[in-house]
């Protein structure tokens, strides 16, 4: 049977050609990491394959605005270290995700994330909506981070202007808009984010 959230895209031929056997397989870490590397980002969920293309540029400056406010407020809190996909994050074994950016905490006894395995958890996980992974985004994935206990899932939604946050305990996400306040436990002081002035820079407003 088919699994109807095996794509997040309208497929290539040769993808539609192959979708009977990409859906009855269990897919695994170790099987996506074997697929090409052709410009798709590929991620596997309960043994879902999740395939998505390129993102488009207002994707990217979005991302990157996000990335930018974060980083200063990060950066003290090393080995915990801001990045962005392309990733190989493996925190349940034999799933993989690439948020579009993350927060990485190393595993106990490692000082630094200088390898994939090095990363024992998430404290945030950041992803920006397009029209082809949303429904992804806000169910599977979303299920899926807050099984793992990342602290915090936030889902960017720049069309909207707003944020759905979602801790692991949540059965609904807060829904953020104007400003949005984040506090680890790691850091005595507020991040304090100006969403839409940074959805108007990001959007060239």
């Amino acid at each position: 049977m088919l699994r109807s959230d095996l794509f997040t895209f309208p497929p290539s031929r040769a993808y539609r050609m192959a979708m009977p056997e990409l859906a009855e397989r269990y897919w695994t870490a170790e099987d996506v990491r074997a697929l090409p590397d052709d410009g798709n980002r590929y991620e596997c969920i309960d043994g879902v394959l999740l395939v998505t293309p390129a993102p488009r540029n207002v994707h990217q400056d979005v991302v990157a605005e996000f990335f930018r406010v974060l980083y200063d407020y990060i950066r003290p809190l090393r080995p915990i270290r801001l990045r962005f996909s392309p990733a190989d994050i493996e925190i349940v074994p034999r799933t993989l995700v690439q948020p579009d950016l993350y927060v990485a905490v190393p595993k106990p006894g490692r000082v630094r994330l200088d390898t994939w395995d090095a990363i024992g958890s998430l404290m945030l996980a950041v992803e920006v909506l397009s029209p082809s992974t949303a429904r992804v985004d806000r169910g599977r994935k979303r299920e899926f981070y807050q099984r793992a206990g990342v602290a915090e899932y936030w889902i960017v939604d720049h069309e909207a202007r707003l944020v759905e946050r979602w801790r692991p305990e949540d059965t609904r996400p807060e829904v953020v808009r104007g400003t949005l306040v984040w506090q680890p436990r790691e850091r005595p002081e507020p991040l304090v984010i100006d969403l839409e002035a940074l959805f108007s820079e990001a959007l060239d407003d």
